[in-house]
């Protein structure tokens, strides 16, 4: 690859087959956006977390024209298991990575790298799509313990999301019911939310109150 490319092991041994992930991960970025001046990762494992449990951390780093992208994502067992068919590894790099849901947390950070990395390109040539505008919804079901839920629109278009996708940690104050704003974005699976925004009460209730003075008229 042309990327410079710098990988930094935190809490945890070095690894040949975690950077052969990284590596095939950072390779795929240039097809997003070709003028990428430099990449670093860092994998890390948090220090109040054993071995066994790992919570893993991976950050991505990417220079580019006139800034900085920076992207976060964890992984744990829970989200292992909702993104099983992502954790193909070959029997040599399961003996050295025991933990599969590092992969996991890695392949989440280089697709999040690639969307953040469509999005400048755009915003560069000037271009948004209209999708790329937040849109108005309610929660129609949460699976807290799993760390996502769903979200409908007004024309009964659902979308999933997950505890990263809402902003300033606002997940665990999500209610069936909740008024959101979000992003729409495509996940592996079909169109998923992300930059979830709840609709603060009073702004709710201005909304309601609005639509009520349009239907008297």
């Amino acid at each position: 690859m042309t990327i410079p490319l710098q990988v930094t092991f935190r809490n945890m041994e070095p690894s040949s087959g975690v950077e052969e992930w990284i590596r095939a991960g950072a390779d795929k970025l240039e097809s997003f956006y070709s003028q990428i001046m430099g990449c670093h990762v860092t994998v890390e494992i948090p220090h109040h977390h054993r071995i066994k449990s790992a919570l893993y951390h991976v950050r991505i780093d990417l220079r580019v024209p006139g800034g900085e992208l920076v992207i976060k994502r964890e992984s744990n067992p829970r989200n292992q298991a909702r993104q099983a068919g992502t954790n193909a590894v070959t029997k040599h790099l399961e003996k050295e990575v025991p933990h599969k849901n590092l992969r996991v947390a890695i392949d989440d950070a280089f697709r999040a790298a690639g969307r953040r990395l469509q999005d400048y390109a755009r915003r560069q040539s000037g271009f948004v799509k209209t999708h790329d505008l937040p849109s108005k919804a309610r929660v129609i079901k949460l699976l807290p313990d799993e760390g996502y839920g769903f979200l409908a629109t007004e024309d009964g278009r659902e979308f999933y999301f997950n505890k990263q996708s809402v902003l300033n940690r606002g997940f665990a104050r999500l209610q069936v019911g909740t008024g959101v704003t979000f992003v729409e974005e495509q996940g592996e699976k079909g169109p998923q939310a992300s930059t979830v925004r709840i609709i603060s009460k009073a702004r709710s209730r201005r909304t309601a109150e609005d639509a009520a003075a349009v239907a008297i008229r």
